[in-house]
C-alpha cells in the first residue's frame, strides 16, 4: 500500500447512523464501494484498511453537528436533518436510498379541510424548524411543540391536536389512530461535507464520491452479450443503445458478430424478446456491480 494512504492529512473521517435502517444502507454502500468496516464489533470509531477512511457512528440529529465543528469530515444522513439543523455544511451528493417524508397527521375521525385545520391547534414534532419554516409559509398560527421519541403517542394522551413526523409506510400512524393529511418534507439520504477541508482530503473525499457514484450507475442495470448476423446489426443497434453505443466484435463464423450491451433492468426482457425476433441467439444475462466512467 501507498504510503501517501497513511497521510494523516489525507485521513477522512465519516460519521454514519449507529443502527437502524440509515445505518444498514451506509454500510453496505461502503462496502459495495470497496471499503470494508469493523462494523459487526459496533465500535464507536472504526478504520477502513483498503482507504484513508475511519467511520465514526453516532445518532443521526449528531451527524450534521459533528460535521460542522469537524469531528467528522463528512457524513451519511437524512437531509431532514441537514434541513432541520441548517448547519454551515455542505451538502454534496443524494445517495438514493432511506427515502422517507415528513407529515402532518390528525386523529383519524377529525375532518380536514384544508391546512386552515391548524390555525390555533398544538402540533407535536422532533422537526420544529422545518415545520415552522413551512407554517410561516402558508401564514399559519400554530404552537409547535418539541418532543423526542415518540411522537405519535402525543394527540392520544392530550399533549398536541396533530404530529408531525416522519412517514414510510404509513402502519404507525394507523396503528395510532391517525391519518397522514399534508406531505410536507422529502427526504433521502445525503453526503454532507464540512466546508475547511484541506486539499488531500478533498482529494481523497473525490475519490470516495466517485466510487459511490459507479455503485449507483450499476443499481438497476444489467450486462447482456448476443450472437447476431451481421446483416441484422442496425436493427440491433436500434433496439440497444449503450451507455455510448453497444460494442460490436466479430466471430470466427462470417457473417455473425457478438454485441456486449449494459441495459436497464426494467426493460430487459422486451429488449431482449426484439433482438431474438431479428435472429440474436445466445443470448447471456450478467449482473453488474460497477461502472466507472
Amino acid at each position: 500500500m501507498s504510503p501517501l494512504f497513511f497521510n494523516i492529512f489525507r485521513m477522512i473521517r465519516i460519521a454514519i447512523q449507529a443502527k437502524g435502517r440509515l445505518s444498514e444502507e451506509s454500510v453496505n454502500l461502503l462496502m459495495e464501494a470497496g471499503l470494508s468496516i469493523e462494523e459487526g464489533k459496533r465500535k464507536l470509531l472504526a478504520k477502513c484498511d483498503e482507504f484513508p477512511l475511519e467511520v465514526l457512528f453516532l445518532r443521526d440529529d449528531d451527524i450534521p453537528g459533528a460535521v460542522a465543528m469537524g469531528i467528522a469530515d463528512i457524513g451519511i444522513v437524512g437531509i431532514n436533518e441537514v434541513e432541520e439543523k441548517n448547519l454551515n455544511i455542505n451538502v454534496l451528493h443524494k445517495l438514493g436510498f432511506s427515502k422517507c417524508r415528513i407529515s402532518l397527521a390528525i386523529p383519524k375521525g377529525s375532518d380536514y379541510t384544508g391546512l386552515d385545520y391548524f390555525n390555533g391547534k398544538r402540533v407535536a414534532t422532533s422537526y420544529p424548524n422545518i415545520l415552522r419554516k413551512f407554517f410561516d409559509s402558508k401564514g399559519i398560527s400554530a404552537q409547535v411543540h418539541t418532543i423526542t421519541g415518540s411522537v405519535e403517542v402525543a394527540p392520544s394522551v392530550g399533549m398536541a391536536d396533530a404530529i408531525f413526523d416522519i412517514v414510510s409506510s404509513g402502519g404507525t400512524l394507523i396503528t395510532n389512530g391517525l391519518k397522514e393529511v399534508e406531505k410536507v418534507f422529502f427526504s433521502e439520504a445525503v453526503l454532507i461535507a464540512n466546508p475547511n477541508l484541506n486539499a488531500e482530503k478533498s482529494e481523497a473525499l473525490l475519490q470516495l464520491i466517485s466510487r459511490f457514484e459507479s455503485v449507483e450507475r450499476s443499481r438497476g442495470m444489467k450486462y447482456l452479450l448476443m450472437n447476431l448476423p451481421q446483416d441484422k446489426l442496425d436493427e440491433a443497434i436500434a433496439v440497444l443503445p449503450g451507455l455510448r453505443s453497444p460494442t460490436i466484435l466479430p466471430l470466427a463464423q462470417k457473417g455473425w458478430c457478438s454485441i456486449h450491451v449494459v441495459v436497464e433492468e426494467r426493460e430487459l426482457w422486451p429488449k431482449m424478446e426484439q433482438l431474438r425476433s431479428i435472429g440474436a441467439e445466445g443470448i447471456l444475462v450478467l449482473s453488474l456491480e460497477k461502472i466507472l466512467l
